[in-house]
């Protein structure tokens, strides 16, 4: 297919025709689809059916250690289940905090103690003139969410083919006191899909932070979430390299089984260094008298270690797989070559990232819509929603039915095309 910028003002006029006539009859169908969030489909709830069968009524309730699980205590979790979420970050089951369902939850908390109560002794956040953080673009919204939430100044910090610029990372850690910490989905990345090279995760664990209380916020979701058996993206282990350094302290780890088993009822660990661990456990110890046990207790005798867990994934990537295979195969077909757009093509996590021409992200989700098909907004993926190039778009081709997603991503080219040809016209001098 010819490059559409190569093209002359006749030839995308009628490109255009064509194109606007078939969007409107897509319009007319009244599709109602959804690809807005990185959600696991009802096949992949459905397979996890016997999880429920763990725990019964005539079940031992009882941990490893003796502990009755339907009563308080074990505030950093029960052994077992610390040493499942260790496994899964490789980092000592000693340190590990089990806490609920949701990294999420543990994040937002991880910053809201930083604001009241400072880390580890340190100044409050809340009684600083200025605090910081280094947001890698394109990104995960709910990070941002979350530090825009308490007035944080979030700095974009591009991502290359390896993982965040780190000479502007350098930069700004290493000399400015004012920055507190960075958010990082290492591998599998939200919504790129890259993971970080062992170069890029050396000069994480080798950062000379001008802040004592600068952390790098290492949400791991991706871990296990692998499309493949023998083409995995492989992530140094940091904390490892992180003590190697001297830097134990540097890294919070995070973690859950949101997407391995249920997302409302999974569990969701932080992995980090004694020291943080000894400082979390005197505020929390405050704050809960244990989290649910009986979930840590199912999850444990569910997977039985981390190798049943990695077993178990195989079957979700048997689920996944045919939809990302679709979703390339369809952006190949449809628009390679044509200079209209570029995407990524992950080997796991839950998202495609691609790039428009600049200026027609926002135009291409809102046709979408009218189309009825639901996408992440368009800006999302850039701290305060605003992509200074309104290019990039995620697609989260996880939730929806195999045939439903083959009409969304139909759609989804058709509406890039469109978009695409308006541009151009508009643009160029004839």
């Amino acid at each position: 297919m010819k490059n559409y910028s190569l093209l002359s003002k006749d030839e995308l006029e009628a490109l255009k025709k064509e194109f606007e006539a078939k969007y409107e009859e897509k319009k007319g169908l009244g599709l109602k689809l959804n690809m807005a969030r990185g959600l696991p489909g009802a096949e992949q709830l459905d397979m996890e059916a016997d999880f429920f069968n763990t725990l019964n009524p005539t079940s031992e309730f009882k941990s490893e250690a003796g502990i009755d699980c339907r009563n308080y205590g074990e505030l950093l979790g029960i052994t077992e289940a610390r040493k499942l979420m260790g496994d899964m970050m490789s980092i000592s089951p000693d340190n590990v905090i089990v806490f609920g369902n949701s990294s999420l939850n543990i994040m937002y908390d991880t910053v809201c103690r930083s604001m009241i109560l400072g880390v580890c002794g340190s100044t409050p956040w809340c009684k600083l003139d200025k605090v910081k953080f280094l947001c890698p673009v394109p990104g995960y919204d709910r990070h941002f969410a979350i530090t825009e939430q308490f007035g944080i100044e979030m700095i974009n910090i591009p991502m290359k083919s390896d993982g965040p610029d780190m000479d502007m990372v350098e930069e700004y850690v290493n000399n400015d006191p004012s920055v507190k910490g960075i958010w990082c989905v290492p591998k599998y990345a939200n919504p790129t899909g890259i993971t970080y090279s062992d170069e890029v995760v050396r000069r994480f664990a080798a950062l000379a932070p001008a802040a004592k209380d600068f952390r790098i916020y290492w949400d791991n979701a991706y871990n296990i979430h692998h499309l493949y058996d023998n083409d995995q993206d492989n992530l140094l282990e940091i904390y490892a390299e992180c003590c190697k350094c001297g830097n134990d302290d540097i890294v919070y780890k995070f973690c859950s089984t949101s997407k391995i088993t249920f997302p409302g009822s999974g569990i969701a660990a932080l992995g980090t260094s004694k020291k943080n661990i000894d400082f979390i456990k005197s505020v929390i110890t405050i704050q809960t008298i244990g989290h649910d046990k009986l979930n840590q207790l199912r999850h444990v005798r569910y997977f039985k270690d981390f190798d049943g867990m990695k077993k178990h994934m195989k079957k979700h990537a048997v689920i996944l797989r045919p939809k990302f295979e679709l979703v390339h195969k369809k952006l190949e077909e449809e628009l390679g070559g044509l200079g209209i757009g570029s995407w990524t093509n992950p080997h796991g996590g839950y998202f495609v990232s691609f790039n428009s021409l600049d200026g027609c992200a926002k135009e291409i989700v809102a046709k979408c819509k009218e189309a009825g098909v639901t996408m992440t907004g368009a800006g999302a993926t850039y701290p305060y929603k605003k992509d200074p190039f309104d290019s990039n778009i995620r697609i989260a081709p996880t939730y929806p039915p195999i045939d439903e997603l083959e009409q969304a991503i139909d759609i989804f080219v058709l509406v890039v095309k469109l978009v695409s040809v308006n541009k151009l016209i508009e643009e160029k001098q004839f």
